[in-house]
C-alpha cells in the first residue's frame, strides 16, 4: 500500500488529544486493547487490533484482502522524545500504520511522514480503547436459545475464553476442545471464525456441543452486563448466555 494523505488537522488532533501539563506517556492510562478502522491508500479502510502492555511490547493485527487474510506482527513500541506518540517497532514491514497519537483511550494512525492520516470529523480512522471486561475471562455457557444448560455424567464444563494476544478464542462445547479467533468492532460487534475443534466421540451433551458451536458461527454482536455476557444474532433474542468465573 501506498503512503497515506496527511491533512491539516494535525495540529489541531495534537492540542484536543494530548492531555495539557502532561504528556500521554505519564499522564494517560493508555495500556490496553484497542479496534477500529485504520486509512488504506486504496481501499476502504482496515479492520484492526492493537494491544499495547504496560513493558511496552505490543502485538496487532490488521485484517486486509478477502476473507479471513491477516497481518499480524508483534515486538516493542518507543516513545517519542515528547511522550505523546509511538512507532511499532520490529513490526512486519507489511504494517499499515506503525506510529499513533496516543490518547485518552484513543490511538491516532499516522502516515509516514508523522502526520494524521486522512480522516473525516468523526475520526473514523482511529482506534479506541476497549473498556474491559470481555476478553482474559473464563465465561460457563449457562444458557442457549433460552433454555438453561444442564451438563451431562460424562460431559465437560462449556465455556470459552477470549484471549488478548492473538485475539484468539478457546474453549470446550461440553466434549470436544475448540479454538479460532474474534474480531471486535464498535457497537459491540463481535465476529468468530477459523473455527477448529477436536472429534472425540461424546457420550452425551452432543447437543449442546452443536447449539454451541451454531451460536459461534450465527453471533455478530454481544451484551456484557458485569459478570453476565450474552452472545446476539442483530437484535433477536440472546442466542447465548455465558457467567465469568474467577476459579478456573
Amino acid at each position: 500500500m501506498t503512503a497515506f494523505l496527511g491533512i491539516a488537522a494535525c495540529n489541531q488532533a495534537k492540542k484536543t488529544i494530548l492531555p495539557t501539563g502532561d504528556n500521554s506517556r505519564n499522564a494517560v492510562d493508555w495500556p490496553g486493547t484497542y479496534h477500529g478502522v485504520l486509512p488504506c491508500a486504496d481501499c476502504d479502510g482496515i479492520p484492526a487490533q492493537l494491544r499495547l502492555n504496560s513493558d511496552q511490547t505490543f502485538s496487532v493485527i490488521e485484517k486486509v484482502g478477502q476473507g479471513n487474510d491477516n497481518i499480524q506482527s508483534s515486538g516493542t513500541f518507543a516513545w517519542d522524545k515528547n511522550g505523546g506518540r509511538i512507532t511499532l517497532q520490529q513490526a512486519d514491514a507489511r504494517l499499515h500504520v506503525k506510529s499513533y497519537i496516543v490518547g485518552e483511550n484513543v490511538l491516532i494512525p499516522l502516515d509516514h511522514k508523522g502526520q494524521v492520516a486522512d480522516t473525516t470529523a468523526d475520526r473514523r480512522y482511529s482506534l479506541m480503547k476497549d473498556p474491559g471486561g470481555l476478553t482474559e475471562k473464563y465465561w460457563k455457557l449457562t444458557e442457549l436459545n433460552g433454555q438453561p444448560v444442564t451438563i451431562g455424567e460424562h460431559s465437560r464444563e462449556p465455556h470459552m475464553i477470549l484471549k488478548e494476544e492473538g485475539a484468539r478464542v478457546h474453549g470446550n462445547g461440553g466434549c470436544n476442545t475448540f479454538n479460532g479467533t474474534y474480531e471486535l468492532k464498535e457497537g459491540n460487534r463481535i465476529r468468530f471464525s477459523k473455527m477448529a475443534t477436536t472429534m472425540m466421540a461424546c457420550l452425551d451433551g452432543g447437543d449442546v456441543e452443536a447449539h454451541f458451536h451454531q451460536v459461534l458461527e450465527q453471533a455478530d454482536n454481544y451484551s456484557l452486563n458485569g459478570d453476565t455476557l450474552t452472545l446476539n444474532k442483530a437484535r433477536m433474542a440472546p442466542l447465548a448466555r455465558f457467567e465469568a468465573v474467577y476459579l478456573h
